[in-house]
């Protein structure tokens, strides 16, 4: 005969795995979550360009507000990004946002600077857009944000079509040849959460001088 406390001790286990077990959503039509054999390299290549700048457009919709700016230069060095927008929404003038994960400091066209340890909750309180500026440094070049869970599903073409993390889903709308000696980087982007959602297209991209390393 079977001891009680056995018995307790698999239904205990079972009942565990299966709370532990949380089915994944139905991958998109035509997208698979098997990454291509030379997708490790590729991820790490593109995590190795630390110094980069790029010029583009950035336009956030939501329910509460929408709008688009020129990104007339997005500088990164490491962790460190220095983001210049101009926008009629932002109040015809220049709006720079120069920060390291976890804090920022915000200079509105009217002269006022604000800084915060909460990036994204200071970029709502000046402008009203929620934008996830500490992750969008790695989402735009194609990879995953090193903090949360994430998935990466692939097209047929074995390029990385969507990544999901942190509640967001990074869509992977278009990719260039921007920079020789890497490869193919981001050249749409399109990040949706809700009913929010921040597009980012680009039209220039530069590595800058890797002495800075």
């Amino acid at each position: 005969m079977i001891p009680v406390r056995f018995l307790l001790t698999v239904l205990a286990a079972l009942t565990l795995a299966g709370c532990a077990a949380k089915p994944l959503e139905p991958l998109p039509e035509g997208l698979t979550d098997q990454p291509p054999e030379n997708w490790t390299q590729r991820q790490q290549e593109r995590a190795e360009l630390r110094h980069w700048e790029l010029q583009g457009k950035l336009a956030v919709k939501q329910e509460s507000d929408s709008g688009s700016a020129i990104i007339n230069r997005w500088v990164q060095h490491e962790e460190s990004y220095d983001l210049s927008l101009s926008s009629a929404f932002l109040g015809m003038g220049r709006t720079q946002l120069i920060g390291t994960p976890g804090f920022i400091e915000l200079s509105l066209p009217d002269g006022e600077t604000y800084s915060s340890s909460d990036p994204t909750g200071l970029i709502e309180a000046a402008t009203g857009w929620r934008l996830p500026i500490d992750s969008l440094v790695w989402w735009i070049r194609g990879i995953p944000a090193p903090s949360g869970d994430f998935r990466l599903l692939f097209d047929d073409s074995n390029r990385l079509a969507v990544i999901r993390q942190q509640g967001w889903e990074i869509r992977y709308d278009r990719w260039r040849d921007f920079i020789e000696g890497y490869p193919e980087l981001p050249a749409r982007i399109t990040a949706v959460k809700e009913d929010k959602q921040v597009r980012v297209a680009v039209t220039a991209w530069q590595e800058l001088d890797r002495s800075l390393e």
